[in-house]
């Protein structure tokens, strides 16, 4: 139980001496501490550079999609996921479209937004038109603030300006518009609007207030799409339970949600399997799916004139390649090693593919066997595990739960004790 969530100067320790300081005011065991004390194959100074009172990791489990074909390339793609069946998912739907081609992508380029707001304007319309005339000045600044950035072709592109009213008063929203390159980028746009607001205010008479990046990042758009044939998916009635799943989530946004999530499942898997940012990244996301006002499915679904089934999609990746876990985490830079990316773009081009990958074979299984039967019986072997199971118990374990169809704690620790015996 604990004592005291007080626990000052915790920060100044290091990560062993922050383990028995918490086991102090917890009382964990010391079999907890060891486990926590093994950071596995993250050093442990690097762990502790990386976030604030670091006592440990939370290994996450690292997959393979495999049979993915991507702009003509084979690729086999690293994902971290703790749940299952969503790297099987993938792998199920790259190889059902392998005989069309794979998946093809595009982007939009990797501009980056960030926002500075003016407030206590006397004329909004008018401070519009007095930041749009610096434009010159802006850029000068934005690219003298980063000149690394500048250096690798990158920098200020852009301003626009928005009057917005409030319940208050009326504020002025200028948007910088930045190409971070191969860099996710929030540093390097945020510093940007750091050094620019300032000159807004003195310009203005206003009062710059926030200064930060957008991370509805929809300059920064990846794309990809893919062709179904009726042969490999088992005919028109499956393509079309297909297309009346997709409709339902683009017009109601209680199945949309969890349509996106399933999006999620696996855009999240590769985003955090290269140490960029899940959480950018999923708030981007759902921002543009309910851009037209009404929140909607990210995929789009269709049919070509040979009857096939069609997909795409469409979705803000601000993921990069340089900078905070990308570099720092040695699994993060593997997992760009295997997938040989060379630049953010590409990446963000893959992620997409898996994006719609896992949509494929989500609403495959909702059209036909139900999410539960395939989801279920790889779950299987997570309930075995919780049960006690150990080696090649799991295996037996979840085998007969899943011959059951009853996929419980309970059942699992009866076919336990049996096995034992």
């Amino acid at each position: 139980m604990t004592t005291t969530s007080r626990l000052p100067g915790l920060h100044k320790l290091s990560p062993l001496e922050r383990l028995h300081k918490l086991s102090e005011a917890t009382a964990l065991s010391q079999s907890s501490i060891e486990h926590l004390a093994n950071m596995g194959n993250l050093n442990t100074a690097t762990a502790d550079s990386m976030v604030e009172n670091v006592i440990g990791t939370m290994n996450i489990p690292l997959g393979i999609a495999t049979n993915m074909i991507i702009d003509g390339l084979d690729i086999l793609i690293p994902m971290a996921t703790e749940e299952s069946s969503v790297i099987a998912a993938v792998c199920n739907a790259a190889r059902q479209c392998r005989n069309t081609g794979g998946f093809t992508t595009a982007s939009s380029g990797s501009l980056m937004i960030a926002q500075i707001q003016l407030v206590d304007v006397p004329n909004p319309a008018f401070a519009r038109l007095q930041i749009l005339e610096r434009l010159n000045e802006i850029k000068m600044i934005c690219d003298e603030t980063d000149p690394v950035l500048l250096k690798h072709g990158g920098g200020f592109r852009d301003i626009e300006v928005r009057t917005l009213a409030s319940r208050a008063s009326s504020m002025v929203i200028t948007h910088l518009i930045v190409d971070t390159r191969d860099a996710m980028g929030a540093n390097a746009v945020n510093s940007m609007a750091e050094a620019v607001a300032p000159y807004i205010a003195q310009w203005t008479g206003g009062r710059c207030y926030l200064r930060i990046l957008s991370n509805l990042a929809d300059r920064r758009l990846a794309r990809a799409r893919a062709t179904w044939s009726l042969e490999e998916i088992g005919g028109a009635e499956v393509r079309d339970g297909i297309l009346s799943a997709f409709e339902f989530a683009d017009i109601d946004p209680y199945r949309a949600a969890t349509h996106n999530k399933g999006i999620m499942n696996g855009v999240s898997a590769v985003v955090l399997a290269t140490g960029n940012d899940t959480r950018a990244v999923e708030a981007g996301a759902h921002a543009y799916a309910a851009r037209s006002g009404q929140y909607r499915s990210l995929t789009q679904w269709g049919i070509d004139g040979d009857g096939n089934l069609t997909g795409s999609i469409e979705i803000p990746l601000a993921v990069g390649l340089i900078g905070g876990a990308t570099r720092s985490h040695p699994t993060a830079s593997i997992a760009l090693e295997i997938m040989n990316i060379q630049t953010a773009e590409q990446l963000a081009r893959t992620i997409a593919a898996v994006g719609l990958a896992q949509n494929f074979s989500a609403l495959k299984a909702l059209a036909t066997t139900g999410i539960q039967k395939g989801h279920m019986a790889l779950h299987a072997k997570n309930i075995a595990v919780m049960a006690g199971a150990l080696g090649d118990e799991i295996e037996t374990v979840a085998s007969q739960l899943v011959a059951q169809g009853k996929i419980r704690v309970d059942i699992a620790e009866e076919i336990l004790t049996s096995l034992r015996q």
